[in-house]
């Protein structure tokens, strides 16, 4: 029986490596060193890897989550998605999709954060979601919001929405939708539906 890990970072369904998962090891039973990791932007070509990735470890019911409603209609990668790659094999992967929420736009919507059960506990979660923050505070986008879990998101600023200000189009836990503010005063103007089909792709 394969156990599924428990994922972090949308709609009260995600992933990340918060140390959780089964092991932190790699097959050969040693940790990968971060040198061996290339962390980049993902493209169009990195789409198969990241669907059988996300296939490994969140399973058939991965389509009707909050995020995959959300990303209807939006390309399959935007440019704020990142994966790490060990050897040209991707471990993890964070999708992040460009949204408005009610007529404030352009925020991003972090998730799903997926990491291989192998490689889990050693940070590469961690860096993927740093990455997004510090990208989305370079290029003008609001604020960065996501449905998980405080303990593991607070360290990248993430703090809990007040209650009612931010709707997702699905079923989703009212206290575990946080956001980190990307551009100062953008949180306080973000009120309404979360949906896609802005910014760039």
């Amino acid at each position: 029986m394969v156990r599924r890990a428990r994922n972090f970072g949308e709609g009260d369904d995600d992933m990340a490596d918060s140390g959780g998962g089964p092991g932190g090891a790699t097959p050969s039973g040693s940790n990968l060193a971060p040198a061996d990791v290339d962390n980049r932007r993902l493209t169009n070509g990195d789409v198969a890897a990241i669907s059988a990735l996300h296939a490994r470890v969140f399973g058939p019911g991965r389509f009707v989550r909050t995020a995959y409603r959300v990303r209807e209609g939006t390309p399959h990668v935007s440019p704020y998605c990142r994966g790490a790659f060990h050897k040209g094999r991707m471990i993890a992967c964070v999708r992040n999709t460009v949204v408005a929420i009610g007529s404030t736009r352009p925020h991003l919507m972090l998730g799903p954060l997926a990491v291989a059960p192998d490689v889990q506990g050693q940070g590469f979660g961690k860096a993927l979601v740093a990455e997004t923050v510090a990208a989305a505070r370079e290029t003008g986008i609001g604020i960065v919001v996501l449905v998980g879990d405080m303990p593991y998101y607070g360290r990248f600023g993430f703090l809990p929405v007040p209650p009612g200000q931010i709707l997702f189009p699905g079923p989703v836990n009212p206290a575990r939708i946080l956001a980190v503010e990307t551009t100062p005063g953008a949180l306080a103007h973000a009120r309404g539906l979360v949906h896609a089909g802005v910014g760039p792709s």
